[in-house]
């Protein structure tokens, strides 16, 4: 029998019929996103819910859909903002950003920006176009592939964040990114001579994804502000962040927890399992959210965990036991720390082989030498129990979400 909430969740659940049947047998079995849409909105739907979606306490959305299927929700409008500027005002290494009045600028997907255009565009009086989600945070990416951004969109966007800088008395601003998508604008400024136009951010977190160790220490190099790594989604709003100095994870769970189960017997990596009453329209019990963890010491206990490594979806069976997105990453990261992007494609079976193909570009755009390419074969051999060939590429695209796809199977 699956472990019971605590009488407090189970009491603030019971009036809503997804959940019916298990406070009655008082067992609560994971839910899984086909159940949460299984029948929606009315598995979720309450006299109380109607009458938020009627007075506009609460309004239908729909997550991303950057790591799958897209899943309709029902949450308060600014759900994610708040619980963002929450953590942003609470963070040691972030507050001081938040009480200066510092603005937030968004660099991240494509899909991001039209999002808030899409919400703006439902005010009255909009302007098309309106990229500002409210009075502190401006979304600056108009571009799929941010490989793409050529000298003008890259001073157009410089000179955003400039005038953002210019109008703060210290000149300060927070910096909010996918970590990919700021290397790119590093690498664009530092080749084209640009970071005269470039002022410096107060503060910085990359989300919305996992950030590669080679691309985490890049920013530390070119930013002296603090760097937070800042995980959440969508649905539940923001759980964890980096402490800069340390690189361990702080939990922000208020109205939530937490429970870890292992992918497989002796594996390390176990899958996130969250109980949340932050959303009080769609309260979440024992919901797997699909994301990935590794501890300090491989146990289940989520205060050890170290690392947030990628998505349940996207393991990768190997001899040796299921490979994350980080395991990967790490071996990348022990090889060379000139590797920016890299993807892991399995060869198809009609090929004969059951080998693999590890495409990658650096940051000066330059293969690896024998040594380094022959030492990363090995070890990604090792790691997948696949022979390993490396494949150089200038770039590598960019899937539809605006994120990069780790792991490319045979279709």
């Amino acid at each position: 029998m699956s472990p019971l909430p605590s009488p407090h969740v189970v009491d603030r659940v019971r009036d809503i019929p997804v959940y019916r049947e298990s406070v009655a047998r008082g067992d609560f079995p994971i839910l899984e996103k086909t159940e949460i849409a299984r029948g929606f909105p009315d598995n979720w739907m309450t006299p109380g819910l109607a009458a938020a979606l009627e007075s506009g306490e609460a309004e239908y959305v729909l997550s991303t859909g950057t790591n799958h299927a897209r899943m309709q929700l029902i949450r308060p409008p600014y759900f994610l903002l708040r619980s963002y500027y929450r953590l942003w005002s609470e963070h040691p290494d972030l507050r001081a950003t938040w009480e200066a009045g510092a603005k937030r600028i968004s660099l991240t997907t494509v899909l991001a920006t039209e999002h808030v255009a899409r919400v703006n565009a439902k005010k009255p009086g909009a302007t098309p176009g309106e990229r500002w989600l409210d009075d502190r945070t401006l979304y600056l990416n108009n571009t799929l592939d941010p490989a793409d951004w050529d000298r003008a969109e890259v001073r157009r966007m410089l000179a955003e964040i400039r005038a953002i800088s210019d109008a703060h008395p210290t000149g300060t601003y927070h910096l909010d990114c996918s970590g990919y998508h700021l290397a790119h604008l590093v690498q664009k400024v530092e080749a084209w001579g640009l970071w005269d136009e470039f002022p410096q951010p107060g503060s910085i977190v990359h989300a919305y994804e996992y950030t590669p160790l080679n691309v985490r220490a890049l920013l530390h190099r070119h930013f002296d502000c603090p760097v937070v790594d800042l995980f959440g989604s969508t649905e539940l709003g923001y759980l964890y962040s980096s402490d800069p100095q340390t690189g361990r994870y702080r939990p922000h769970l208020e109205d939530m927890s937490v429970e870890l189960i292992p992918v497989a017997p002796g594996s390390g990596i176990h899958c996130l399992i969250v109980t949340s009453l932050r959303n009080p329209f769609m309260p979440l019990v024992r919901y797997r959210s699909g994301d990935c963890v590794r501890t300090s010491d491989g146990s289940a206990d989520p205060g050890r965990i170290t690392a947030f490594c990628g998505r349940e979806k996207e393991l990768l069976d190997a001899p040796g036991g299921p490979v994350a997105q980080a395991d990967l990453d790490a071996r990348v990261h022990e090889a060379s720390d000139r590797v920016f992007l890299a993807q892991l494609r399995l060869s198809a079976p009609d090929d004969g082989a059951d080998g693999a193909t590890l495409r990658y570009s650096t940051f000066d755009g330059t293969r690896l030498d024998t040594a380094h390419t022959e030492h990363l074969e090995e070890a990604v051999g090792e790691l997948t129990g696949r022979p390993c060939t490396l494949e150089h590429r200038t770039d590598l695209p960019i899937g539809r979400s605006g994120k990069y796809v780790w792991l490319a199977r045979p279709s």
